[in-house]
Formats: C-alpha cells, sequence, structure tokens
C-alpha cells in the first residue's frame, strides 16, 4: 500500500507518496507558515490532494516537530510553530474530507528515527538510538522493534536531559540540557566565542563569514575542518565528544545495537563520528565485560522524516 509522508519544517512542507520499500515515488513542498496554524493544515491537506490525484494512497502520516500526543492526534506543544494542544490531525483530516483515510501525526524526529530502523543505517537491530544532531538534539527510541513513545507522547526527549548542573541555558528553561553542549546551535556558540575572542586562532573561519564573528555559521566550521583548519577540527571533536559521552549514558539505561547520527552537523562525517565513537567507549559503563553498541552515520537523509511518517501511518 502507498502513504504520504509529510515533513513539516520551519521554513517548508515536504511531502511524497512512499512504497512499502521505503522509495519515495513522487514529491510536492509547499511554505511553512509557522506563525498560522490553519494555513499550515491547508498545505498539508493541499499536498494530499495534489499527491493522491496521480496514485493510490491509502494512508497519510504527518511528521511535525514538537510535543505529539501518544494517541497521534494532537501537537501538544511545539517550539517553532504555533501548536498548543492542537488538533492537527483532525483538522487535517476535515480538510481533506475523506472519514476512512487513516491520518496520524508523529513527531519528527520519531518518524526519521523509524524510517532508519525499517530502511537505513537501523534495519539490523531491534535496539536503536537515533540522535539527530542539528539546531537543537533530538532523539527517537526502537526497542524490541517498536517505537517508543512513552505514556504521554514526548519520550525520547534525549536532548532535555541534563548533563551539567546549572550549566547553559536552554530554550526549555532548564539549564545544563545535553543540548546545550551536543548540537549545532552549541558548535556555533563556541565557535563564534573563540572567533570574537581570538581572531587569530579563528582567521579561516573569519575569512569564511566575511570577517564577522557573528556570522559564523555550522556549515562553515564543517567546510573549515575539511580543509584541515585545526580549530574547526577542534570544534568539532569536542561536539563529537560531548555526543559520544552522552549516549553512553543513555546506554546505560536502554542499552541499544545501535546509535545512529543524523541531522545537519551529521554532515561532518568522520570529524564528528570518530570522536563520538571514542567518547562513547570511554564512558561506557562495564566496559569490556558487556557488547559494544555500533555508531554509525544516518543514511536516509532529508528523505527520513517523509519515509518514517509514511510508514508509520501504515502501523
Amino acid at each position: 500500500m502507498y502513504a504520504i509522508g509529510v515533513d513539516i519544517g520551519g521554513t517548508k512542507i515536504a511531502a511524497g507518496v512512499v512504497d512499502e520499500e521505503g522509495t519515495i515515488l513522487a514529491r510536492a513542498k509547499r511554505r511553512t507558515e509557522a506563525l498560522d496554524a490553519s494555513e499550515i493544515d491547508r498545505a498539508v491537506a493541499d499536498l494530499y490532494l495534489e499527491l493522491s490525484a496521480e496514485h493510490p494512497v491509502g494512508a497519510l502520516g504527518v511528521a511535525a516537530a514538537g510535543f505529539i500526543s501518544s494517541d497521534r492526534r494532537t501537537a501538544l506543544f511545539a517550539p517553532n510553530v504555533a501548536w498548543r494542544d492542537y488538533p492537527l490531525r483532525d483538522r487535517v483530516a476535515e480538510l481533506i474530507g475523506d472519514p476512512t483515510l487513516p491520518v496520524v501525526v508523529e513527531n519528527d524526529a520519531n518518524a526519521a528515527g523509524w524510517a532508519e530502523f525499517r530502511f537505513g543505517a537501523g534495519r539490523d537491530v531491534e535496539d536503536m538510538l537515533l540522535l539527530t544532531v542539528g539546531t537543537g538534539l533530538g532523539g527517537a527510541l526502537v526497542v524490541d522493534g517498536r517505537l517508543v513513545r512513552g505514556a504521554w507522547g514526548v519520550a525520547a526527549e534525549v536532548g532535555h536531559m541534563r548533563v551539567v548542573p546549572e550549566g547553559h541555558l536552554c530554550g526549555c528553561g532548564l539549564r545544563g540540557c545535553w543540548e546545550q553542549y551536543a548540537s549545532g546551535s552549541a558548535l556555533v556558540r563556541e565557535a563564534r566565542a573563540v572567533a570574537s575572542t581570538q581572531p587569530d586562532r579563528a582567521a579561516r573561519l573569519l575569512e569564511l563569514a566575511g570577517g564577522k564573528a557573528a556570522r559564523v555559521d555550522g556549515p562553515s566550521v564543517t567546510q573549515a575542518a575539511r580543509e584541515g583548519d585545526a580549530l574547526a577540527g577542534a570544534l568539532l571533536a569536542d561536539l563529537g565528544r560531548w555526543v559520544g559521552a552522552g549516549s553512553a549514558s543513555v546506554a546505560a539505561l536502554l542499552d541499544p545495537a545501535l546509535v545512529v547520527l543524523g541531522g545537519g552537523v551529521a554532515d561532518a562525517g568522520p570529524l564528528l563520528l570518530e570522536p563520538a565513537r571514542e567518547a562513547f567507549l570511554a564512558n561506557l559503563s562495564g566496559r569490556g565485560y558487556r557488547p559494544e553498541a555500533r555508531l554509525e552515520l544516518a543514511s536516509m537523509g532529508n528523505d527520513a522524516g517523509i519515509v518514517g511518517a509514511a510508514d508509520l501511518a501504515r502501523i
């Protein structure tokens, strides 16, 4: 059965028709009107109607950032979209006007994690942790082949485990959350701080940023590191160590066979992955007396949210 997956991002809404092997057969997209929930509803419905007109579709899955209720109907909270206890599933279904169509809403990291589990880096395991290392740090957990949503749908928000008491202030309102040290935002914060205080050391980063420390961004750090810039390489390695050390704490609780690193920062590849692997093993409890989880890069890329949402809509 074909299903449509829709991935609601901060600037665009991407959709695709997905077959049972995880292949996207057709695509479409719209702009995201982040401050107008009703326009997002209409865009999702329009994407479904556009794509289903050309393909036989049996389900619709919507991937959205934020807290999604365990019944896969309500957007409880989203940091960048105007959703507060918002009946996203029902609003979209009403606009589509087909009461027989299964429509579900999933957290975007859960959707991406499921895509990696079913069709990507995790297809050979039953227990997996996905980390989306982007602006923040998202997570998805698969245990015994099942996606873990929790009692209220907000499980696997691993980026908000507190790792540094009274550390950096997080957008969630607490201090010291893991994503404040293991995310693209953390990488940029540290890079800009060095560029401001040690411009000679950050010469290449400043060159890529037009001479302004405030314009240093994550892709420029990755580019400079690939060119062999010592500072950029050290910044990515430090980020990787935070990723690996935190993953070891998760492993103490859940014992995954695999940790998959996705998100925009994971484009740095081995520059992030190798330090993460080293830190994971250095911080793994009982090392030497237990099997060791693998750390691998995600393989589904930007399609993961679409594919995962579509596949989960069939379940």
